[in-house]
């Protein structure tokens, strides 16, 4: 590999001098600039970026930790932190937790020891107190997908509140018995959606039962089980919520061999909106939340938090941006 002083050498400067053009400083003659150049190029040396990265403090590289890049919405939050990275000129490192805490804890230790400037974290787990101690020491992180903490940057939405318009939006279309598809209880954003699948109940003087609340069991794919038992059990119902676009699809498949019209006999809404809910058949009723954007505005806040670190050696006062959702009317819903 070749060094700097092969290139110092070649154009009869000092090192100093091959730094300082390299760099773009002043003080140096056009005539060492032009010597110095042709040797670079001759020799077609190229800087050490790692090192040169180091000396200012920070390497332009952020590491983005998602629970599984196959689950249906993140490849768009992915997108939007990468486009704003690499305008920005930084590079994203990518890294899929299969929502295994241990496995979360795994990469933060290796991570935080390789010239990582910051952290976003979009695991759906709990327990953030590792999330935390990275954050108390000197870490720029940024939360989505997971319990906002008022310590730290999040970027999200309302998912009581989502869960609420899309209860409501099924009660003022006529549904009077609605199913609830549950993810996780221990996610906190299936509890939120929860509350707010609840609460639009009791404001709509409708009976909460608890037999319409459907508990995931060994992963999504649960869910048809789980509707097929409750469509043979005899108990009846209008509607179904469900609590992610990819549950929203098994149950639909789950109504079609049970022979039921959809939304002559059940009308289903979800929250999400990803990509493929639009292609379904029928097409997805959803409350859309903006999925690129949240990941481009993580993105945003992480390198807001960097450069103020490089600036005054803290990290600035956290801040939690909770983006509007939409109500979007498909043909999955009457």
């Amino acid at each position: 590999m070749v060094s700097m002083k092969e290139v110092a050498r070649l154009a009869n400067v000092s090192v100093s001098t091959v730094s300082r053009v390299l760099s773009g400083s002043v003080g140096v003659s056009e005539k060492r600039k032009a010597r110095v150049t042709d040797a670079v190029r001759r020799l077609d040396y190229h800087p050490n970026e790692l090192a040169k990265s180091l000396k200012m403090g920070h390497t332009h590289t952020i590491a983005l930790m998602v629970p599984s890049i196959q689950n249906l919405i993140f490849p768009a939050i992915v997108r939007g932190v990468e486009d704003a990275a690499r305008k920005a000129g930084y590079t994203v490192i990518l890294c899929n937790t299969d929502e295994d805490i241990e496995e979360e804890k795994r990469y933060i230790a290796r991570l935080r020891t390789r010239f990582i400037d910051g952290f976003i974290v979009a695991s759906m787990l709990p327990d953030s107190d590792h999330i935390r101690q990275l954050h108390k020491d000197g870490f720029p992180v940024v939360l989505t997908s997971r319990l906002y903490d008022e310590t730290m940057d999040a970027v999200g939405i309302d998912n009581e509140g989502a869960a609420y318009e899309a209860t409501g939006y099924l009660v003022k279309t006529g549904c009077k018995r609605i199913v609830f598809a549950m993810g996780r209880p221990e996610i906190p954003l299936y509890k939120d959606r929860f509350e707010g699948y609840k609460r639009a109940l009791k404001e709509t003087d409708l009976p909460y039962d608890e037999r319409l609340v459907l508990h995931e069991r060994n992963g999504t794919g649960s869910f048809y089980r789980l509707l097929m038992d409750l469509i043979r059990s005899g108990v009846q119902f209008d509607g179904v919520f469900s609590s992610s676009d990819p549950k929203a699809y098994v149950l639909l498949r789950a109504l079609h061999d049970a022979g039921l019209s959809i939304p002559q006999d059940v009308s289903v809404i979800s929250i999400d909106n990803v990509d493929t809910s639009s292609q379904i058949e029928p097409p997805l009723s959803v409350i859309s939340q903006p999925l690129y954007e949240i990941g481009e505005l993580a993105a945003r806040k992480l390198i807001r938090q960097i450069d103020y670190k490089s600036r005054t050696g803290t990290l600035p006062p956290p801040q939690v941006d909770m983006l509007k959702t939409k109500l979007i009317v498909r043909k999955s819903t009457r």
